[in-house]
């Protein structure tokens, strides 16, 4: 008995229960029925947001302040358009407009020619608007994978009080497993609308993590190059790119007279399906590794204002589509689950800089995928350089090893196998 409640204990210690907020996407599949509808609510949305603009300008220009969110929540009740919607998702495009006036207020104390938000309209057009549903605006239904999403009473129709939108997520989300689903988002990715549900969800987490330090560098090439303590491994998104060329192709042989094709739509909504998929499971191999080699501490090279600069069009076309940002973004929260830190440190110089004796010349950067140091002649694969010199961020080489070249210049790549749906070493790929 004593021995059962120490290993309870133990165990207990070993993993936590935390509740964390997360967002899923998921593509509507009866889009042709509810798409006139999220129009008309996506409208309305701008609509409310642009005379809750228009009303907070008049009221700067009189008595120079900008009304707070509940005086202005106050006198949209009166006006017409507030109807549109549900009382709640009205409330929630006031919240945002003052959230938007509170990040201005912020940001002119750095820079005082910052420009307050905008109206939502394009020419002489409204946009369409993200839709919030609360608590008593939407009805989930997880077992049908179905959502209903209530009305304003201005557009209400007698037979028509809400919208039934069926809905599917990624393979590995189960709505039905959360806590509880806050709130339902109708977004316009900008071809069609998406549902995203932000839940409530427990996740068993481990404060287990080891004392190793691992590096990240995030190229557009070599999407992820990690220098963990005893290896380097390349990350491609040699998948990533057919799957681009596929669909990009397909889509444009499918374009219609009068916009998207049905096909079109499909290329485009599948494409996006491929690219999380791909940057998921990219994300849970590397925190997998991280966690089987002792690693609790990942520097990951974030490239500050990166795309402000001009890089040329192809460069620039590049850097568009380069998903650096969601890629920390899915590390970060994968890694929380296991326990795992993840420092998000600025990658200046470290390209060019030599992690074996520290010389800053940029010539030594010979090509794209090669780095030649004139001081002490290291020869290195250039990401894993850059990735060393992320890691040693956080700590100086192990045990004061040699990592000259060697793994440094020859480090391992793992390809996505796509018939397996995971990352395995170059030689195990299916072609």
């Amino acid at each position: 008995m004593l021995i059962h409640t120490i290993k309870q204990d133990y165990l207990h210690r070993l993993y936590m229960v935390v509740q964390v907020t997360r967002t899923y996407v998921s593509s509507i599949q009866n889009h042709r029925q509810v798409c006139d509808s999220l129009d008309s609510l996506g409208d309305s949305a701008s609509k409310i947001w642009n005379v809750a603009r228009w009303t907070a300008d008049r009221i700067w220009n009189a008595i120079g302040k900008i009304p707070d969110v509940g005086t202005l929540k106050a006198y949209m009740k009166n006006q017409a358009c507030w109807k549109d919607l549900n009382a709640q998702s009205s409330q929630k495009v006031i919240e945002e407009l003052s959230d938007a006036f509170q990040s201005w207020f912020d940001l002119r104390q750095k820079n005082p020619k910052a420009n307050p938000p905008g109206y939502r309209k394009h020419g002489n057009t409204r946009p369409r608007s993200t839709i919030t549903f609360k608590a008593d605006g939407f009805k989930h239904d997880p077992k049908n994978n179905r959502v209903r999403l209530s009305k304003g009473s201005n557009l209400k129709a007698y037979w028509s009080d809400f919208l039934l939108c069926e809905y599917q997520t990624r393979p590995d989300v189960d709505l039905s497993e959360v806590n509880k689903v806050q709130n339902v988002r109708a977004v316009w990715n900008g071809d069609e609308w998406e549902l995203h549900f932000v839940c409530k969800v427990d996740l068993e987490t481990s404060d287990s993590a080891g004392d190793e330090v691992a590096g990240i560098d995030l190229g557009i090439k070599n999407l992820a190059t990690v220098a963990f303590p005893d290896e380097y491994v390349l990350y491609p998104g040699n998948s990533l790119k057919q799957d681009k060329h596929y669909f990009t192709r397909a889509e444009y042989d499918t374009e219609g007279e009068n916009g998207p094709s049905e096909k079109s739509r499909w290329a485009r909504r599948k494409l996006a399906e491929r690219e999380t998929h791909f940057y998921h499971v990219l994300a849970d191999t590397i925190i997998t590794e991280c966690v089987e080699r002792g690693v609790g501490t990942l520097a990951v090279s974030w490239p500050e204002n990166v795309r402000k600069s001009d890089w040329g069009k192809t460069g620039n076309k590049k850097l568009h589509t380069w998903a650096f940002d969601r890629i920390y973004q899915y590390l970060t929260y994968k890694a929380e689950i296991c326990g795992v830190e993840v420092l998000k440190e600025n990658e200046w110089n470290t390209s060019k800089t030599c992690s074996k004796c520290g010389e800053d010349t940029k010539s030594n950067r010979v090509e794209r995928g090669l780095y030649v140091c004139s001081s002490c002649g290291l020869v290195a694969n250039a990401d894993c350089n850059g990735a060393e010199n992320m890691r040693q961020k956080i700590t100086p080489s192990p045990h004061g090893e040699d990592r000259s070249n060697g793994c440094v210049a020859q480090p391992s790549v793992h390809l996505f196998d796509r018939e397996s749906g995971t990352f395995r070493t170059k030689g195990q790929v299916v072609s």
